[in-house]
């Protein structure tokens, strides 16, 4: 088994100790020209969201769709990555059909910001996500027996709704997040859970650990995104096909807390919609440390993966998740985008 260290505990030479110095969640500092870029950066979005305020939501899905689709012509870089990563997990694709998809993705998730602004009003347009019956019982049957849960979930759909509509469904949900690189745009994500009853623990802050203590010791329920690349402690287990680098820390909480473990995400309901779905992972047969949690990864991302390939649209792909040795030829995309 191979476990790779947080990235913020290592000495980490040249430009990479150089991005850690601007970090300022690693204690660096900005430089002028990075302040005064996002703080560009951040006005705009200050902006855009005060224009926003009072369109209704289908307007602003319509918008997130272009602006989706604008960042699938203008993003060469992301579009790239998206492209080498839909190669590695399909390879029998086409150059073609590999470019179709991946636009279809940057417009899903351009879609789904437009669904996440209209989310940071008290007021929302659209009801929340159907919570599947046996994800209410898989809840309940750990509320009965005073266990918590380590829910564990991913970026894929409308996520943020997926965690509003779990409070509505009268599950306590606290996720474990990382804060923004810009601290106002943290603050702005932490308004959009908590306007719905879905709290948040910034896992770099102090105090973070003894907090996600204290809700496990209760028996509270613990949201853990894991499907993608993070600089925490990691192993190397099987994502889609392809190994890749995963956190393990969910896994050793869990089996140290003794907490069921829970994978949850939308899921295509019987009404062509979607739905929010959940399924239990088995842990009675595994001891804590270190190959339980790799084993508990393991089976954690194969249920991920599960649901990923079933609503594949849905995904971010052009998060970097693996280690991108695929060599993807960009220069058909390069005519096709213009």
């Amino acid at each position: 088994m191979i476990v790779r260290r947080s990235a913020r505990r290592l000495s980490l030479p040249g430009p990479v100790a150089t991005h850690r110095s601007a970090d300022l969640r690693l204690g660096g500092t900005w430089s002028p020209a990075q302040r005064i870029k996002n703080g560009v950066l951040c006005s705009l979005v200050w902006v855009a969201l005060w224009f926003a305020r009072p369109l209704p939501r289908h307007a602003l899905l319509r918008i997130g769709f272009a602006l989706g689709r604008l960042a699938f012509v203008t993003l060469r870089r992301a579009r790239r990555t998206a492209l080498a990563n839909v190669a590695r997990v399909y390879p029998a694709m086409t150059t073609a059909e590999r470019l179709r998809f991946v636009r279809h993705c940057f417009d899903t998730l351009g879609t789904l910001l437009g669904d996440a602004v209209a989310l940071l009003r008290l007021r929302s347009d659209s009801p929340n996500l159907p919570v599947s019956p046996h994800a209410r019982c898989l809840f309940e049957e750990a509320r009965r027996a005073q266990c918590a849960v380590i829910f564990v979930s991913a970026h894929l759909g409308p996520w943020e709704r997926v965690a509003a509509s779990l409070v509505a469904a009268g599950i306590p949900l606290l996720t474990i997040a990382r804060e923004s690189y810009d601290p106002r745009l943290t603050r702005l994500y932490e308004r959009l859970r908590m306007l719905h009853g879905v709290g948040v623990v910034w896992r770099d802050r102090p105090g973070a650990a003894a907090r996600i203590v204290r809700a496990l010791r209760h028996g509270g329920v613990l949201g853990v995104p894991m499907d993608l690349r993070s600089r925490v402690a990691s192993c190397d287990v099987d994502f889609m096909g392809c190994p890749a680098p995963t956190p393990v820390g969910p896994a050793r909480l869990a089996l140290r807390a003794r907490a069921r473990v829970v994978v949850g995400s939308v899921a295509p309901a019987v009404d062509g919609g979607v739905e929010v779905t959940a399924t239990r992972i088995e842990t009675k047969d595994l001891c804590a440390g270190d190959d339980g949690a790799h084993v508990l990864t393991e089976r954690i991302n194969s249920e991920l993966s599960r649901r990923i390939l079933a609503l594949p649209h849905a995904w971010v792909w052009m998060h970097e998740r693996w280690t991108n040795d695929t060599v993807y030829d960009g220069s058909a995309m390069d005519g096709a985008s213009s």
